[in-house]
């Protein structure tokens, strides 16, 4: 089935497959984006079945897909219990997160995403957010700015970043991309220009969007929503959120500290499906480079 150019999903079979639909199942998709993981879904699925896509981003309402079975819930994926109960759904049988940013959204240079094109520091997924990257450089302390590159762009130097923003927005206010790229060059090596930049970016784009904050209430409401034995499909992309996913998978808790009943039981609610992590092969990464960072953790609730 074609779908729009907007994003190309990794692993696509691969996370259908460990949706494990059913065809009168009641699915969630909460990071629709353009769509193409919906539109497989529903191709499992009977008439009687149903699926909700989530997406807060007003990019994505183009992409809405017209069929008597899926609804379009354009929200954060944070509030997931609160749309399920308004829409009358009590409990579903499967849930699919791609934690990935779009390609669309990396494409796009007025969203601020990437440091390959000029616009303003921007990063929200939702626009009508208050907080920018230029507002939380222009704003946050010292210390708060070395949290944020220390915690999610798992930086070393994260000291010495932050202070150079600070003592370079005391001359001017950082609003557009390639003058805070340009600034930061000087001090970042050379032959990790590249990956520092990503990492630099990915610290801003996680806090802007809370993402570790939303992923983390996102995995304690699928407790409450799943069925039993429904099905917990995450894609992620960066070695923070796997690391979520795997511990909350495994122990049931973020730090993966894991608890046994009186006979050595393990006491977590969800399963692993695959005990070993899916990665795409390199025939999808040729198609799609994005792919090449793709880990898929499925469980089950017990």
């Amino acid at each position: 089935m074609t779908e729009p150019a907007y994003h190309t999903p990794a692993l696509l079979n691969e996370t259908i497959e460990g949706l494990n639909i059913k065809p009168d199942g009641i699915y969630v998709d909460v990071t629709f984006g353009g769509g193409g993981h919906s539109r497989e879904i529903l191709t499992k699925l009977g008439k009687n079945g149903k699926l909700l896509g989530f997406d807060q981003d007003e990019d994505a309402i183009k992409n809405k897909i017209n069929d008597k079975r899926f609804i379009f819930v354009r929200s954060n994926f944070r509030y997931l219990k609160n749309f399920l109960k308004y829409h009358n759904v009590e409990k579903v049988d499967g849930i699919l997160a791609d934690l990935g940013v779009s390609s669309h959204h990396f494409d796009e240079a007025e969203r601020g995403f990437s440091f390959r094109f000029d616009g303003v520091l921007d990063m929200r997924m939702n626009t009508k957010s208050p907080l920018t990257a230029a507002v939380l450089l222009n704003t946050y302390t010292e210390e708060q700015l070395a949290d944020v590159f220390y915690l999610y762009g798992e930086l070393r130097n994260s000291r010495k970043i932050a202070k150079m923003i600070v003592d370079a927005r005391a001359q001017k206010p950082f609003k557009m991309i390639f003058p805070f790229v340009d600034m930061l060059k000087p001090h970042i090596g050379r032959e990790t220009e590249k990956k520092d930049l990503a990492r630099i970016f990915q610290a801003l784009r996680i806090e802007v969007n809370r993402e570790m904050d939303v992923l983390k209430s996102l995995l304690e409401q699928s407790l409450e929503v799943l069925n039993p034995g429904g099905r917990l499909v995450v894609l992620t992309y960066h070695s923070l959120e796997d690391r979520l996913v795997k511990n909350f998978i495994r122990s049931g808790n973020f730090e993966g500290k894991i608890e046994k009943d009186f006979y050595g039981n393990v006491l977590a609610p969800l399963k692993a499906v695959n005990t070993k992590v899916i990665i795409a092969g390199n025939e999808e990464v040729e198609r799609n480079p994005r792919a090449r960072s793709a880990k898929l953790r499925i469980a089950t609730i017990v």
